[in-house]
């Protein structure tokens, strides 16, 4: 399963993906907006949005990217790995 999250902390990427990994799920991290998200996030399984600390314009890039897909969209207020964890827990298995 592929995963994509946006928002988040930077100094957590490394464990947003490991926790990603114990789920086998191959992740792409974007805590930050780096351009534009054109052709970044590919077609994933599920898109996380940690709501909190991303902004608006990278959560209307993502939605317009992602339109037409069959995407699960996850929202997460807490960027905690916790909060990932129970995100992964509801949707993934």
């Amino acid at each position: 399963m592929s995963v994509v999250i946006l928002g988040g902390n930077e100094c957590m990427e490394r464990r947003y993906k490991e926790l990603c990994r114990e789920y086998r799920c191959q992740a792409k991290v974007f805590a930050k907006p780096m351009g534009s998200l054109r052709g970044k996030l590919g077609s994933p399984d599920l898109l996380i949005f940690f709501t909190s600390t991303m902004s608006h314009k990278m959560l209307r890039s993502a939605m317009s990217e992602l339109k037409g897909m069959d995407t699960v969209i996850a929202r997460c207020p807490s960027s905690s790995i916790t909060a990932l964890k129970g995100v992964l827990d509801r949707h993934v298995n």
